[in-house]
């Protein structure tokens, strides 16, 4: 399992919690057990977030890998000025 980090607008989505863990061996499937296992967080998902992993954001790369110790934050979609 990886604790998943979720930014303040994402916690009521996920009754309440601001670490969530999941399954999951890259940055896809932990999207996507997160919507699985709280499905009012795949209108925020589908709008974008931003998924800093090991303190790095990772852009656009589904298939980046994530260890069971990875620090691994859900945010605010950021962009790049």
């Amino acid at each position: 399992m990886v604790a998943v980090n979720l930014w303040s607008g994402l916690r009521a989505l996920a009754d309440g919690q601001e670490v969530v863990e999941v399954e999951g061996e890259t940055v896809g499937q932990l999207l996507d057990a997160l919507v699985a296992a709280y499905p009012g967080l795949a209108p925020a998902m589908e709008r974008g977030v931003s998924i800093s992993v090991d303190g790095q954001i990772i852009p656009k790369n589904r298939g980046a890998k994530v260890n069971t110790d990875s620090e691994v934050f859900i945010l605010q979609r950021l962009y790049a000025g």
